[in-house]
């Protein structure tokens, strides 16, 4: 059992729902990437989305594409992200922390260099966007193999049958995009969210974690009353970019806004 399920095994025994927050490393420079990560688990974060830059990033809006550009202006690669997480866990050896991320970069390394230097950093999942499970048929056993957990995302237009093959891939826990379109960029319905998680309950046992459109208490409070967690990245990244001139306000400016959705949450 590795940490992301040790979490989520704690968070059912006290009958509280997962907030898991993403930022992108090295945004707005690398150096800064590890304090916002701590500061993200004093706000109460229960696992950390850590975001590989990528210069095309399908899946995410603006505000993730400008960080992503941030980040890269100081040629951030996986590397760092390895060396990043080595780091954090010089303090916290407890918080799951889960890349997320497309294909190339991946593949660049090779997949099992990549998952060993994963495994060996302290890293405990990750989510590849462009990687369906009908191609992770290699990818997935090696990431198995290193105690990697590999998480898929599934959106409101996929179909049961293929809902029932990307479950029974998943592990950590199942992301669940709560709209049609890219990251930050509508805002969410709680109603279609339960609708549409009621028949992934039917599939699988695992956790199912709510992103895209959570961007305050009320929204994550909301979708909390129907999934196991909710997923915020926009909102946080938002902070970020105003904050860029100033990096030394922005772990207190990420508690704040994170520190609201815990208490909402909680309530």
């Amino acid at each position: 059992m590795n940490r992301i399920d040790q979490r989520f095994a704690a968070l059912r025994a006290e009958g509280r729902k997962a907030l898991i927050p993403y930022i992108t490393a090295g945004d707005p420079s690398p150096e800064h990437t590890v304090g916002f990560m701590h500061a993200l688990v004093r706000a109460g974060a229960d696992v950390i989305e850590l975001g590989v830059p990528f210069s095309d990033p399908m899946a995410d809006g603006p505000v993730i594409q400008k960080a992503c550009e941030r980040a890269l202006r100081h040629q951030v690669r996986l590397s760092h992200l390895f060396e990043m997480v080595r780091e954090f866990r010089q303090q916290d050896t407890e918080t799951p922390v889960v890349l997320m991320g497309y294909l190339n970069p991946i593949e660049r390394i090779g997949l099992e260099p990549f998952a060993d230097q994963a495994a060996a950093a302290g890293i405990d999942g990750v989510l590849t966007v462009d990687m369906p499970p009908e191609e992770a048929e290699e990818f997935g056993p090696v990431l198995k193999a290193r105690g990697l957990a590999s998480i898929f995302l599934v959106a409101p237009t996929t179909s049961r049958a293929r809902a029932a093959t990307i479950c029974a891939h998943g592990e950590g826990y199942l992301y669940y995009v709560s709209l049609k379109g890219v990251t930050g960029s509508a805002t969410l319905n709680a109603g279609d969210v339960a609708e549409h998680l009621a028949p992934l309950r039917e599939m699988t046992d695992l956790p199912l974690c709510v992103g895209f459109g959570i961007r305050d208490g009320a929204s994550a409070a909301e979708v909390g009353q129907v999934a196991d967690g909710v997923i915020v990245g926009s909102a946080l990244v938002n902070r970020i970019a105003e904050y860029a001139e100033r990096p030394e306000a922005i772990p207190a400016a990420l508690e704040t806004v994170l520190g609201e959705m815990r208490q909402a949450l909680d309530a």
